[in-house]
């Protein structure tokens, strides 16, 4: 019987996803609660830019304009990611904690903003009887900034707990699992959200996003309950003075490649979601693709990052050095906006879908390789939350402004092409194609800013993991 059962016990662990990502500091278990809070974070970022955006628009019938800064308000706090990073690697409690204090005052700043909310959104639609006109206005952008603050806080923080606690040879698969757990959060929110909110009430709205701001302090406590050793400290530890952000930060680009990186980050993100609020569109107006065929796109690039995810997850933990992945993302994303832009002439919409999936497929070989990277960073420097809030302020910075650059750029072209200042060109799909020229420009100059940053990570090559020759079932994420 003690045979079996430790069979079984064997058997359990291999076809479980992404077992192999467990170490002696972070067990499986362990690992699967941290993850929880990639899923409420998920949830936050479907609120606030999908469901929220179009309750806006369409049932309180806002201002697109109005709703568009609304939405900005999260993305004007991502470049405070590094400080809360710092901050997190310098705090000094009796206990000992680091993260776990940002974490829990993250996650009530997430919650408190989802709980107001919904009142404030109701009061901005004009539906108010007291109080001043512009009460509405002021609400709303105090709650998606409480919302957007505690979404920053808690997954930096949590990033931060994950470099701690991983180990050197399972870092590459703790990245992509949390990467996953963020997908999965976004898309089962989107499917219970949008099921939810069918038929709209404000009341309905109501209870809807404030259950989601319990949920997410239930999952956050779920997932940082005993995450991390308690390590007491005296008073004289506690008394003595934090280090200075701006010494911090002058020490983290200090390291080779460290500026370089935080660059390369914002130009390849900048490259990749310029289009976020176009393919759709594009496959509408260009293609003359129907509404479900378009909504399909949403699928076939989150199918792409997903096997991107895979791949590069596989590839690093064989001793893939990170900067030549992100460089093969980049190449993805190259071929993948050529066909995007080839589509039109040759009125396929097969090469299409092909694009779109081979965006995703470039943009997650991307972002993993480079997330990676900084975790790198993170354990050679004194301060994992400052390196990862670099990262995620460069990223979450150029996120927010590429989408915004991108519709501009398409209806400032459309606007030039409809005024005849073009002469008789009336083509629709100009717009757009501008659009994608850049984004692959862009591109190119992401391959060369990282050039460098390949010789450097080739004086340092990595370790391959004992045994990953091949892609296990343990690390795909059913």
């Amino acid at each position: 019987m003690i045979i079996r059962r430790k069979h079984v016990a064997q058997l359990g662990a291999r076809w479980m996803p992404f077992a192999d990502a467990a170490s002696a500091d972070l067990p499986l278990g362990q690992l699967w609660r941290l993850a929880l809070f990639q899923i409420s974070v998920g949830m936050a970022q479907v609120l606030l830019l999908g469901t929220l955006n179009r309750v806006m628009i369409v049932e309180l019938s806002v201002p697109a304009m109005v709703v568009a800064m609304m939405i900005a308000i999260p993305v004007l706090v991502a470049p405070f990611r590094a400080l809360l990073g710092h901050r997190s690697d310098t705090y000094r409690s009796a206990l000992g904690w680091k993260r776990i204090p940002y974490l829990w005052f993250g996650s009530l700043w997430q919650m408190g903003g989802l709980a107001v909310m919904p009142f404030a959104l109701i009061v901005l639609s004009g539906d108010q009887f007291k109080g001043p006109t512009w009460a509405g206005e002021v609400l709303a952008a105090l709650a998606f900034l409480m919302a957007g603050l505690g979404m920053h806080m808690t997954q930096t923080a949590g990033l931060a707990l994950a470099a701690d606690r991983a180990s050197d040879d399972t870092r590459p698969r703790v990245v992509a699992m949390l990467y996953i757990l963020y997908l999965v959060g976004m898309g089962i929110s989107a499917i219970i959200v949008g099921w939810l909110l069918r038929d709209y009430e404000p009341i309905l709205l109501v209870r809807v996003v404030q259950g989601c701001g319990a949920a997410t302090l239930v999952l956050n406590i779920i997932a940082f309950w005993k995450q991390e050793r308690v390590r007491p400290m005296s008073a004289a530890e506690r008394a003595a003075p934090r280090p200075a952000f701006a010494a911090a930060w002058k020490d983290l680009m200090a390291q080779d490649g460290a500026r370089r990186l935080l660059v390369v980050v914002f130009i390849g993100t900048l490259a990749f979601n310029m289009q976020d609020v176009l393919l759709e569109p594009y496959g509408g107006q260009v293609l003359g693709l129907s509404v479900s065929a378009t909504t399909l796109l949403t699928g076939v690039w989150a199918l792409g990052a997903l096997l991107g995810f895979i791949w590069a997850t596989q590839r690093l933990s064989q001793g893939a050095e990170p900067y030549r992945q992100a460089a093969r993302g980049l190449l993805f994303g190259i071929a993948a906006f050529s066909a995007v832009i080839f589509a039109s002439p040759l009125d396929s919409a097969a090469l299409f879908y092909a694009g779109a999936f081979a965006i995703g497929l470039g943009n997650g070989v991307f972002g993993l390789s480079t997330l990676n990277a900084a975790m790198a960073q993170a354990q050679r420097s004194a301060g994992a939350g400052l390196a990862l809030g670099a990262w995620g302020s460069a990223q979450a910075t150029a996120a927010g402004l590429a989408i915004l650059i991108g519709g501009v750029l398409r209806d400032a072209v459309n606007h030039i092409v409809d005024s005849g200042l073009v002469g008789a060109v009336h083509d629709i799909s100009l717009g757009y194609s501008v659009v994608y020229h850049i984004e692959i420009a862009l591109l190119f100059l992401t391959l060369a800013v990282l050039g460098p940053l390949v010789r450097i990570g080739s004086l340092n090559p990595a370790t391959p993991d004992q045994g990953q020759t091949r892609l296990r079932l343990a690390e795909f994420p059913t």
